[in-house]
């Protein structure tokens, strides 16, 4: 961890509201820059705001990897080892921006506000998007990959065209990063000077396939001197390291000075989804080196020598990560049956002739089930 904890403030908190990360920048000719130190302004009320973050985004993982393995969940893919890459980016972003994730930003999405139990509708099968993005400012989770990125654009494009000062920021893993739609999105914003954030969580592998199998070059960051634009590498198990850099790049995409692309060092310390079997390409030895670097268990350390955080302030988020999993499981296993045929609903504005045949057949399907 890069915080600074080594002298106190003045004011009512003991912790400087000035505080350290560190990262290493893409050089125009494309050249990764030794590490550098910032200065990040956060307050020790903010520092507590994201260590509760990423503890009841760690509670809601893993609750939905129990309501999986119970039958309420169809499947789902875990920010394990990954909440300080997704809450150190929300983070630094401003009320009105937009988020377009992946599958696997359910911490992100989460710490931007969205009711956990809406967010369940994806991974239960009930709803493509169980929340309103125009509410959250979030786009639906997406399964294909890196096809967000490409949407992230055009919004940051029309925001741009508008004179709306808003930055778009699109979460996509390194196994998205070698889709050709990635490479789209990052030339596109570079030429119209869109204002975007590509965050790119590089945690190692896609799926089964390791980043040294996926592309030659050291760093995904690089990709950025390509295309022209600043590029930065930082530590995605370091939240605050995570928060500079993304809040730098936004401050820059919202002066109009463009797009960035920050890629986020960080690991999957559960398997790509509960259907995955990780042993099969990965040993332990590699995951037990990276669970020594858990990023919420690293991140309260500094916290509690800093004097930022208690034991009462601990409990409560404890109590809260609680209530919250409950509400998981109170939604989940008493919430009423939703009707199948509202999956024709919302395919066209004007249904078509096969569709209405198989809302048919569906409909006389479930009639039968219900007689017999």
């Amino acid at each position: 961890m890069s915080v600074d904890v080594s002298s106190a403030a003045s004011g009512p908190s003991s912790f400087p509201a000035l505080s350290r990360a560190s990262w290493q920048d893409v050089a125009a000719e494309g050249a990764l820059a030794a590490a550098q130190s910032h200065d990040v302004d956060l307050s020790s009320e903010q520092l507590r705001s994201l260590y509760r973050l990423m503890a009841l985004g760690r509670r809601v993982d893993r609750q939905a990897i129990n309501l999986t393995r119970q039958g309420a969940l169809g499947v789902f893919a875990s920010s394990h080892g990954q909440e300080a890459a997704q809450v150190g980016a929300v983070f630094a972003l401003e009320a009105d921006d937009w988020i377009f994730p992946t599958y696997r930003e359910t911490v992100g999405t989460f710490a931007r506000g969205v009711d956990v139990v809406e967010l369940l509708a994806l991974f239960s099968g009930s709803w493509h998007s169980g929340f309103d993005p125009y509410r959250y400012r979030v786009a639906p989770l997406t399964t294909p990959l890196a096809t967000q990125a490409l949407h992230a654009v055009g919004l940051a494009m029309a925001a741009r065209i508008k004179h709306d000062p808003i930055v778009a920021l699109t979460f996509f893993g390194d196994g998205a990063a070698s889709e050709g739609d990635a490479h789209e999105a990052l030339n596109m914003a570079a030429v119209y000077a869109a204002p975007v954030v590509f965050v790119v969580q590089n945690n190692g592998y896609a799926i089964s396939v390791p980043y040294r199998l996926q592309t030659k070059a050291s760093s995904i960051a690089l990709r950025a001197a390509g295309v022209g634009m600043p590029g930065i590498r930082v530590d995605g198990n370091d939240v605050v390291s995570v928060y500079g850099a993304v809040r730098t790049a936004v401050d820059r995409a919202r002066r109009g000075e463009g797009p960035t692309l920050i890629e986020a060092i960080t690991y999957r310390l559960e398997p790509h989804t509960t259907a995955d079997d990780a042993s099969r390409y990965r040993d332990d030895d590699e995951a037990a080196e990276w669970r020594a670097r858990d990023p919420v268990e690293g991140f309260l350390r500094v916290l509690r020598e800093g004097g930022v955080v208690d034991d009462a302030f601990l409990a409560e988020v404890e109590a809260e990560g609680e209530a919250t999993a409950a509400r998981m499981r109170d939604f989940l296993f008493d919430a009423p049956a939703g009707d199948p045929c509202e999956m024709f609903d919302h395919v066209y504005a004007t249904p078509t002739a096969q569709l209405e045949t198989q809302r048919a057949l569906l409909g006389n399907e479930l009639r039968r089930a219900e007689e017999s």
